[in-house]
This record gives C-alpha cells, structure tokens and sequence, in this order.
C-alpha cells in the first residue's frame, strides 16, 4: 500500500492516568522519526481544540522533555469530554473536522482515549472515509478502568491498581492500630466495571487488605452491606471495606442518588463520588463505632510515583506502534493487547477494528467475584498480578519528580 505524506495529529481524551503521556511520547518520537511525517501536532483538549483549530506544533519541543512524557502523569496537551453526534443526525463538526484536516495535511491522527474516545475515533474513521478523505485513523488505549472491550487490559490500569494495592496495604497498618472498634470505608472509582476496585484483592493477598469488596458487577443491598460489615466488626473489631464508586442497587441507583439528584456530563454520565462518605454515615449511625470515609479520588490515576514499568512501556510500545501500523497503511483500528501466559507473563500486540472497542464494556468476571463479598479468586490475583510489576518514575530533582516540561507552542491559524 502506498505510504501517504502528511502531518500527525494526537487528541487526547477522557480521564487522564499516570501513563497516558507514555503513550503520547510513543507517538510524538515515532511520529517525528518518520520520512512520511511532515508535522506533528498535539491537539489542544481532544477533538474540542481540533474544532478550534487549536494545536501544539510538537517539533518545537526539545526531545529529552518527550522522553520525560514517559514519566508524567495526566494528559501533557490537555483532555476533553466531548460527545459527537450521529452524523447520520448532525454531521456538522465532522464537516469542520474534514476542512480542518484538509487544511493543515493531516493524513494521521491518533486518539488516545477509552471507550468514548474509541467511538469518536471510529465515527470520524467513517466519516472520512465516506467522504474520500484519505486519512489513516487509529486508537491508542487508555483508562483506568480497564473496560476496553477486545484487549487483555488497557494502559493506566495497572498502575492505578498498583497504587491502590499499594495504599489499602499502608491503611491496613493504619486502621488497625488502635483497640477501639471502627470502620474504614474507601472509595475507589469505576462507574460500571469493578477491576480497579478489584485491585484491592492484591493487598488482601498479602494479608494487608479490606474485609470486604464490592464491585458494581453484583446489585448492591444497603440492608446487606450493614449486616456483613456488622459481622466482620464483632468478629474482628475492624472492618475495612472497599467499595467502587459505581455500585448500583437492584433498581439501578446509584448509592449518592439515595440522597441526592446526581449532575451528568457530556456523555451522559452520572458525576460520581461520595459514595462512602453517605454508607460512612449510615453504618456509623446503626454501629455506633468510629467510622472513615476515604476516597481515592484524582490521586488513584495520577501516581505516577507508583507506576508499574510494564504499564509504562506498554504504554509507551502502543504509541510507538500506532504510528508505524498507520504509515504501513492500517485505519480504523484501535493497538490491543493479548495475553499468551500470565506465568511467565507473555503478551503480544495485536490491531484491533475501533467498533470493537467502542461503547462497549468488559467487566469482571462473575466467577472471579468469592461470596458474600469477601474478596477476589485467584485467578484475578493470577491476572493482575504481572501487571504491576517493575518500578518506572521520573528522576528525582531536590527530592522531587522531575516532569516534563513542555513549551506548548501555538501552531498559526491558517
């Protein structure tokens, strides 16, 4: 297939993680090696700042400060929530994407997303596909989530559930060491899958973790989550539970919505949080015990002081391979990852169609989930695990994280 000439564009979306900009280095520096690249743009929050003709020129950047993308956290050129429409109903912002991308040559672009950014990826593979525009569009994953349907997991996992291990083990020594009775609740995010929530099985692994988990995989019961943190209390004198941001009662509510209307955003999305802070209250007023509500919150996908080294050059390795899988003339895919052996940890990249990924979900298997809530099988263990491993963060400057540090020079309107 015949190589196109043309300027690379990257739009990052969504929520950020510790190692999406690992993958942004992969597609800045493969993109800058290339003889069939002609510019290389960073998109200014996603598709948003594509509409505004809103670009960062990445050629100005100095090479050692994309290297160091690596080890920063978050999303270096900004990120967006941004719906489009069916075109079939609204094809107005895929017109402006077009003239946009006409204008400026871009003839790659690569979104680096999760599921929602997968569809808007594979709307506009589509779109300007129907309109003869010759553009090579691929996905690079990203979300803490770990919801990517088609791959084994997704970049930003694994070093989120190394965090959340990390830190349910430093809270056990902490929530244990008085000889008064309490409960510790912690929220961890995940709207409909469980498998961040699910990382705190590794701790409980090692004999340093909650009492009970609940994912949003299983109907939540209020009268239930009283009797069994009740039980562990009598039993023990402590109770530490950790419960995902998103389960939802039998009737499809969400915990917070129990008291309160909850705001959406752009996609339609409940904005959550709170959820242990209102079953804080709750089991303390029915216990009588000392009760804390921690939550995670930002800090759970922005760690990259504890990032895993094979989520970070996974990361970085689906970049890299976006890029080179578009010059060599592949479109509408989206790079995953597939598993050969979890002992020895063995994966393999593998290119797959955006529609695959897009919208829908992967979730944590039922049969992984042990009764009653007292954990994860270990099978999930076996699967999380080799994901964690290794240590990979930014060199140290005063005893602080040296990030990267970018100049974000404006690319001129044309």
């Amino acid at each position: 297939m015949e190589k196109l000439k043309g300027a690379v564009l990257l739009g990052q979306s969504g929520g950020p993680t510790s190692v999406i900009n690992a993958s942004a280095a992969g597609v800045f520096l493969a993109a800058l090696d290339s003889e069939y690249v002609t510019d290389v743009f960073g998109a200014v929050h996603g598709v948003k700042g594509i509409l505004n003709e809103e670009f960062y020129d990445m050629r100005k950047e100095d090479r050692a400060e994309l290297e160091r993308l690596k080890n920063t956290p978050s999303s270096s050129i900004g990120s967006v929530r941004y719906k489009l429409a069916d075109p079939a109903k609204d094809d107005t912002d895929y017109k402006r994407l077009l003239e946009v991308f006409k204008k400026y040559n871009i003839r790659y672009f690569f979104y680096n997303g999760g599921n929602d950014s997968m569809d808007t990826a594979n709307k506009i593979n589509e779109f300007f596909k129907n309109s003869g525009y010759d553009c090579r569009i691929m996905g690079v994953p990203k979300t803490i989530d770990n919801d990517l349907n088609g791959t084994d997991h997704s970049p930003g996992f694994a070093s989120a559930a190394k965090y959340i291990a990390t830190t349910f083990m430093e809270l056990f020594h902490d929530a244990t060491v008085y000889d008064t009775k309490q409960v510790t609740i912690v929220e961890v995010m995940g709207r409909n899958a469980g498998w961040l929530t699910a990382a705190a099985a590794l701790a409980q692994a090692k004999g340093q973790g909650p009492d009970l988990i609940f994912l949003p995989e299983q109907p939540f019961d209020l009268e239930f989550f009283n009797k069994r943190v009740e039980e562990v209390v009598n039993a023990k004198g402590k109770a530490i539970v950790a419960i995902s941001e998103g389960v939802q009662t039998k009737d499809g509510k969400y915990i917070p919505e129990l008291f309160k209307d909850l705001h959406t955003d752009s996609f339609g999305h409940a904005q959550l949080g709170g959820t242990a802070q209102v079953l804080a209250e709750e089991i303390g007023g029915k216990l009588n015990v000392k009760v804390r509500a921690i939550e995670f919150s930002l800090m759970q996908r922005s760690a990259a002081h504890l990032a895993s080294k094979v989520d970070v050059e996974e990361a970085f390795n689906a970049g890299k391979l976006a890029v080179e899988a578009a010059i060599n003339g592949e479109s509408g895919k989206m790079v995953g990852f597939k598993r050969i052996s979890s002992k020895p940890y063995v994966m393999e990249y593998v290119l797959l169609p955006l529609s695959l990924a897009a919208n829908h979900e992967r979730k944590v298997p039922l049969e992984w989930i042990l009764p009653n809530n007292e954990g994860l099988t270990q099978d999930f263990v076996d699967y999380a695990l080799p994901l964690i491993q290794g240590d990979c963060k930014a060199e140290l400057e005063d005893g602080l994280p040296r990030f990267a540090k970018l100049k974000k020079v404006r690319v001129a309107k044309r």
